[in-house]
């Protein structure tokens, strides 16, 4: 429940779980730089945030809402600060499709003509329901480097080929060991049975042509802090007991009852075990450096359980 009220003459006003701002924001994000010289760009995670700062190099000045790995975004209560953020703010990113509405209602009651809001669930055609973590899905990475480009550029036409610079940079030579990773892993090990905790690494395990066991709704279940289903912990607990996974990864931010009895498992039968976070952890590294360390750790598991 939201309710606070930031100091006399500020104009904005959180209270009873909804947000009113009036006449904060609307020099701030009418368009092109602010008066840094900058353009202003809020992310609600780090993920998001990490790659827009990349893209943006020096003419963008970016801060993300979420940054510490121990904070769970579906649960976040925004404070004052996060929402005099979003009021300065000429561009917004949010994950979108449930994950972060505390966000979407933040940028809802800080209205500016001139603002662009990036939602990734609506720029990938996503609905209530699909999974969310689509940070862990290249692909849809991808499309989201692209949309934040073209926003910059809409927002900063003059400085459109210094943003294009920056994507072809950051796609050839920043990301360069996460694609070689996803590479690598892909033709030594695909389809190697895997269980995993949470639905968000569903994506990945894909594109690296993992053969993901565990049930979907059992992963689903974890990510959304639902009850999972008895049969659902029946299967899993029975994958990690007959060695049907080579190698169980779990999200360590969530280690629920659930997910700490398959780690035990999974351990008593010697089954390599390794883990990804919700968020950039540590919160210093960049989305690559995160992405690209999780995929080496992944690589090891594999190896270690297969031989190869």
């Amino acid at each position: 429940m939201l309710s606070w009220l930031l100091p006399a003459g500020s104009g904005l006003l959180l209270a009873g779980g909804g947000v009113l701002l009036a006449g904060c924001a609307g020099s701030a994000a009418s368009g092109g730089a602010s008066a840094t010289g900058k353009l202003q760009v809020v992310a609600a995670e780090n993920f998001w945030g990490s790659i827009a700062s990349q893209l943006g190099g020096g003419k963008v000045a970016v801060s993300s809402i979420i940054v510490n790995p121990n904070t769970d975004p579906h649960s976040y209560e925004a404070t004052a600060s996060d929402g005099a953020a979003i009021a300065r703010s000429q561009m917004a990113i949010v994950n979108g499709i449930s994950y972060d509405g505390w966000a979407s209602k933040l940028i809802a009651a800080n209205p500016a003509s001139g603002r662009v809001v990036l939602d990734a669930g609506k720029l990938l055609g996503l609905k209530e329901g699909d999974n969310p973590h689509q940070w862990y899905s290249p692909s849809s990475v991808q499309r989201v480097i692209a949309q934040i480009v073209l926003d910059y550029e809409r927002l900063d036409p003059k400085d459109a080929s210094y943003f294009e610079q920056r994507r072809a940079l950051f796609e050839t030579r920043e990301l360069a060991e996460y694609n070689r990773l996803r590479s690598a892993i892909r033709a030594r090990y695909g389809g190697v049975p895997v269980g995993y905790s949470e639905s968000i690494f569903q994506p990945l395990g894909e594109d690296l042509g993992l053969r993901l066991l565990t049930p979907y709704s059992f992963a689903k279940a974890i990510a959304e802090g639902v009850d999972v289903s008895a049969a659902d912990k029946q299967t899993a607990d029975r994958q990690a007991e007959e060695r049907a996974i080579k190698v169980w990864v779990y999200n360590s931010q969530n280690a629920t009852p659930d997910v700490q009895r398959v780690n035990q498992l999974a351990r008593a039968a010697h089954i390599p075990i390794t883990t990804v976070t919700e968020t950039l952890s540590p919160a210093s590294d960049t989305f690559q450096q995160w992405q690209a360390a999780q995929l080496a750790s992944l690589r090891a598991a594999l190896h270690a359980a297969t031989g190869r």
